[in-house]
């Protein structure tokens, strides 16, 4: 049914688009939790000789710069290659980066890598919810977005399981290289579904292929060519495509920035801040050190750990496939003012559960109750912040500026990534920062708090940070 693209009408076509934009998500979330749990991993650090936690970091975030890099280089050839070409270049891209990752045996080449596959990831998270977005119906395209974003999530729940069952070969090479190289399983899957696909019609119209629109347009509804409602859509598409051309034929840096008539800064900036609070909201620092956090802020060994983050990432997928049923009916604004709210409570109070814990974990209730409340949010987090930025941009803006404005918009989700993961700390640092309690009733700000983070560590000598970190590998699988 997922194939039936060249020959499929309606709902069928419809489940192929989705079955095609999900796989594509999948591989995103597989990409996004991949490499996380490698740096524990003993063939990982035997093979690049023990590299000191800044570069792990690096390692970790070059992907988030080839994910910019990539979104920045949809603005020149989205609009000109379609939606599914790019997707494809996009596949192919990190296909190479892929195994350039698996194949390598020193940093230099890990790296280029990492920002390979990071540059053909960033085109696909523009093209495919664009290319989603103007082929679904109306009053289905939330549900369908919502369902690729949970297959989005359910890479992330193979990555921590895979994760975990290498932990048990860990000194075999092929517990660092098979996770790498499987992210090129899901590209080779993704690109034949999206050939046998269609292209966009709001993009054919834009190239003056509006006879061609009109035919997929057709497939989509389940109706001729001539029927009425057909023609009334396709006649809507062409007279809106047309007015945006004629009333803005070249769009320059200075009307994206400036307000008009179309209000395109207004929408920029609606689209820009979604992913940005949406990455400063704290999702990261769970997607990527929850194992780190679970193990060095409340003692957990590190099986267990990767155990509670792949079961973490399971709840996720399940709320998120729950908002389905709500985004529809609620609506974004109120999902999001809400989620966001509810977010902000749990993180409250896994902050109460730290404080009250005791530095060495002494009240083990105030542990686990911290802990509870980090399952908690992403109950909230999987029904309103996982789906609604990833939609928002592209039902905002008009077309001639969605391709632009959607590129923004996830430039600055990958640029807040990046900023998130890292904040220029070491990983050794982010871990101290996380230690940090109140003194004496006292609060310190985020800026104190890394300053304090950075001069804590930086008289600790490379060699013993390396030493100490191999030991806790080595601990952590006999456990």
């Amino acid at each position: 049914m997922f194939f039936s693209g060249l020959r499929g009408r309606g709902q069928h076509l419809s489940y192929g688009i989705t079955a095609a934009c999900g796989a594509g998500f999948l591989l995103f979330g597989y990409d996004q939790g991949v490499f996380g749990s490698l740096l524990s991993n003993k063939a990982f650090l035997e093979t690049f000789h023990y590299p000191n936690t800044t570069i792990q970091g690096q390692i970790v975030a070059t992907y988030d710069i080839g994910c910019i890099i990539g979104t920045l280089l949809s603005i020149l050839v989205g609009d000109k290659i379609g939606r599914r070409r790019c997707i494809l270049i996009g596949c192919t891209i990190l296909i190479v980066g892929g195994i350039l990752q698996a194949t390598s045996y020193s940093l230099a080449p890990m790296i280029v890598g990492r920002i390979v596959a990071g540059v053909g990831n960033g085109m696909n998270t523009i093209a495919i919810p664009i290319w989603q977005s103007e082929t679904a119906k109306p009053e289905h395209r939330g549900k369908l977005i919502v369902l690729q974003l949970v297959l989005n999530i359910f890479g992330i729940v193979i990555t921590n399981w895979m994760n975990y069952g290498f932990t048990y070969i860990s000194d075999n090479p092929i517990s660092r290289r098979f996770p790498l190289a499987f992210q090129c399983f899901f590209a080779l899957v993704t690109m034949p579904m999206v050939l046998v696909m269609p292209e966009s019609p709001r993009w054919l119209v834009m190239r003056d292929r509006a006879e061609e629109a009109q035919a997929i347009l057709a497939r989509l509804r389940a109706k001729p060519r001539t029927d009425q409602t057909v023609v009334d859509e396709i006649q809507y598409l062409v007279a809106t495509v047309h007015h945006e051309a004629d009333t803005m034929q070249k769009v320059s840096v200075k009307e994206v920035f400036s307000n008009g008539r179309q209000q395109n800064f207004r929408r920029i900036l609606l689209e820009a801040s979604m992913p940005f609070f949406q990455q400063f909201g704290g999702t990261n620092v769970i997607a990527y050190y929850l194992p780190i956090i679970l193990v060095r802020s409340f003692g957990m060994s590190g099986r267990l750990a990767l155990i509670l983050s792949a079961g973490n990432s399971m709840s996720l997928m399940f709320w998120g496939a729950m908002a389905a049923f709500l985004i529809d009916r609620v609506g974004r604004c109120e999902l999001m003012v809400m989620g966001s709210f509810a977010s902000g409570i749990c993180f409250v109070l896994v902050a109460v559960g730290l404080h009250f814990s005791g530095s060495h974990n002494e009240n083990r209730g105030m542990s686990i109750f911290a802990v509870v409340f980090i399952f908690v949010y992403y109950v909230f987090y999987g029904m309103s912040l996982l789906s609604i930025p990833y939609m928002y941009p592209a039902e905002i803006n008009s077309q001639r500026m969605r391709n632009i404005g959607t590129s923004i918009a996830t430039a600055v989700n990958w640029t807040s990534v990046y900023i998130v993961v890292t904040a220029n700390l070491s990983l050794e640092q982010v871990d101290r920062l996380f230690e940090i309690k109140y003194d004496g009733g006292k609060k310190i700000s985020w800026a104190e708090a890394s300053k304090t983070a950075r001069e804590e560590t930086q008289g600790v000598a490379e060699r013993k940070i390396q030493e100490a970190e191999h030991a806790e590998v080595l601990h952590a699988e006999k456990m």
